[in-house]
């Protein structure tokens, strides 16, 4: 389905009936990272889910964006629907935009749960630094000689070396690079409702060790980690991550 929200065309699906959860999918993912759990879901909950803009079948933002958007977008979708969503639930960066939402008492839920989310340590701070730097060399050392004659593959090597989102960002790299420099430690220390962590024991994009840390500093927040599985956990693993969201939810 579509529907205009802040002058922006967004593609979304509300599905099921009973208590109202959202799903916020990651970075350069769609509402379709969730087709598996929101089959199993439906049955026990309303499920809304969209493509955040920029991805998916929805429009991009006119320019740069910072995470700040991307949460007052969200309160906007949720507000141009009449949600009122008891539960959030975010993927990866989905989960930033959570985070950043609860601290400032912009989203009003009963229960959060984070699946892989981002937001913590070298996973924001520290590979922004990177990039920006990364993103200024290649420009520079690929005009100069004999570099120009390189410079697609070498900017693809210089950027692949901290990462491949920001190279496949297209018009959204600004975005990209605004929104993994903001660490949110304070902002996750900030959350007091109850909150279900599940992770993947082979994530490689936000490791165990953020799982662990956002444990630390969010004081009502339980962790479920799921063996051998990896950053799409909820895609791996559908049956048993719906297992221990309905669990949680009930």
């Amino acid at each position: 389905m579509k529907m205009i929200v802040n002058n922006l065309a967004i593609e979304y699906e509300d599905q099921g009936s009973g208590p109202t959860m959202l799903l916020l999918h990651g970075w350069q993912d769609s509402l379709h990272t969730f087709d598996r759990i929101t089959h199993l879901l439906s049955s026990n909950f309303r499920i809304v889910s969209l493509d955040l803009p920029g991805f998916g079948q929805s429009e991009a933002p006119h320019t740069p964006w910072e995470l700040n958007d991307y949460v007052k977008f969200s309160h906007d979708f949720i507000k141009k629907l009449n949600l009122q969503p008891e539960f959030l639930l975010g993927h990866s960066f989905g989960g930033r935009i959570i985070i950043k939402g609860l601290s400032e008492k912009i989203f009003n839920p009963k229960k959060i749960i984070l699946i892989a989310s981002a937001g913590l340590g070298e996973t924001s701070s520290y590979r922004a630094r990177l990039f920006y730097i990364l993103a200024k060399l290649g420009k520079i050392i690929t005009f100069i000689p004999p570099f120009i004659f390189f410079r697609k593959k070498l900017r693809k090597k210089l950027y692949q070396s901290a990462g491949s989102d920001y190279l496949n960002s297209g018009n959204l790299r600004e975005t990209y690079l605004n929104i993994i420099r903001e660490n949110l430690a304070s902002a996750a220390a900030q959350i007091t409702l109850p909150t279900l962590l599940i992770w993947g024991e082979l994530d490689r994009s936000t490791p165990l060790t953020d799982a662990k840390k956002f444990v630390s500093i969010m004081g009502n927040s339980s962790l479920s980690v799921l063996p051998k599985a990896t950053h799409f956990v909820h895609q791996e693993e559908a049956e048993t991550v719906v297992a221990l969201i309905k669990k949680f939810c009930t």
